[in-house]
């Protein structure tokens, strides 16, 4: 019912799956209607505000960039997105001083676990909704996105790989804390041998590793030693970065949200669809008043200009 943010400060460190470079990230507790905002900090000192929402996302193919491209910006913040959001983390601070969070284990599961080690509290602010009222969709390609009206949290994700390894996978599941932990938190990035090089020349992929990156031979196999952490991990990882992705509201969503061979990029094109048809959703918040433990708390309307997502 109402919004939520660390009990204590929590530190990580690490390198950035693409840039190589060390990292420092705290995650602070913030006040309510904070939001997920970044605190960029530059090597004289200068701290840069950038909000985690789908306003300020750029469109990307390989991560999650917020910010200014040509400034100050943050990217790879996919998987810390996913590990709050499905966490019920709603207010932080996320200090860091460098343009890319660490990749630690390659997904979600490091955040989680430290979030459950430093604990969760409650605030004095509601918690707020965005209800999805009709279907909203994007195509791009042979990809394809789309939401509609769900009375829950749900994500439908399907891929569809030429590779063997890989091939057709289809996750289905309601969105809830326990089960982003035990079906999504540890489904990690992956990548193909063959494209390491172009990457490399880019300046991609140079913190990249088999300690936190599935790695396919040109052959199909799994390079890493130790397999997979499931046998569909690849569709898996696609739906944690869907969730991260998703994130960027900077509210709740109630609705299921399906892509066809998505990535960041449709991901952030769907939301930003949704966004800007005000006639396809509501923003709505649980009542703070009890309510009959066996029925479902009803969700209250409430003016979406004053609470709505930050849209430009």
């Amino acid at each position: 019912m109402f919004q939520q943010t660390l009990a204590s400060r929590i530190n990580f460190e690490g390198v950035g799956v693409h840039s190589g470079l060390p990292v420092q990230l705290a995650l602070l507790p913030a006040e309510p209607d904070t939001g997920v905002v970044f605190h960029l900090i530059e090597s004289d000192g200068l701290v840069h505000e950038i909000p985690a929402l789908s306003a300020r996302s750029v469109l990307t193919d390989l991560s999650t960039v917020v910010g200014d491209m040509n400034g100050a910006y943050v990217s790879t913040i996919e998987h810390l997105m996913a590990a709050l959001y499905a966490m019920g983390v709603d207010n932080v601070v996320v200090r860091i001083d460098a343009k890319e969070t660490p990749i630690l284990d390659g997904c979600a599961a490091e955040y989680v676990a430290a979030i459950n080690l430093a604990g969760v509290v409650s605030q004095v602010a509601k918690r707020r909704y965005l209800r999805v009222l009709k279907p909203v969709s994007v195509e791009m390609k042979e990809a394809r996105a789309e939401y509609r009206p769900y009375a829950g949290t749900r994500f439908e994700i399907e891929i569809d790989f030429a590779n063997a390894a890989i091939g057709r996978q289809i996750y289905r599941a309601d969105l809830t804390a326990a089960r982003f932990t035990k079906d999504l938190s540890r489904a990690r990035t992956f990548g193909f041998m063959a494209d390491v090089e172009r990457l490399w020349a880019a300046g991609y992929a140079l913190g990249s590793s088999l300690q936190n990156s599935v790695v396919l031979a040109d052959d199909g196999q799994v390079v890493n030693p130790e397999g997979l952490h499931f046998e569909d991990e690849f569709v898996r990882h696609k739906a944690l970065d869907a969730v991260g992705d998703q994130a960027l509201a900077g509210v709740r969503i109630l609705g299921c949200y399906r892509s066809y061979r998505g990535g960041h990029r449709l991901n952030a094109l769907a939301l930003q669809a949704l966004l800007a048809d005000r006639k396809a959703y509501e923003i709505v918040e649980m009542p703070s008043r009890r309510v009959d433990p066996v029925r479902h708390a009803p969700l209250v309307a409430v003016a979406a200009p004053a609470y709505g997502p930050q849209v430009l």
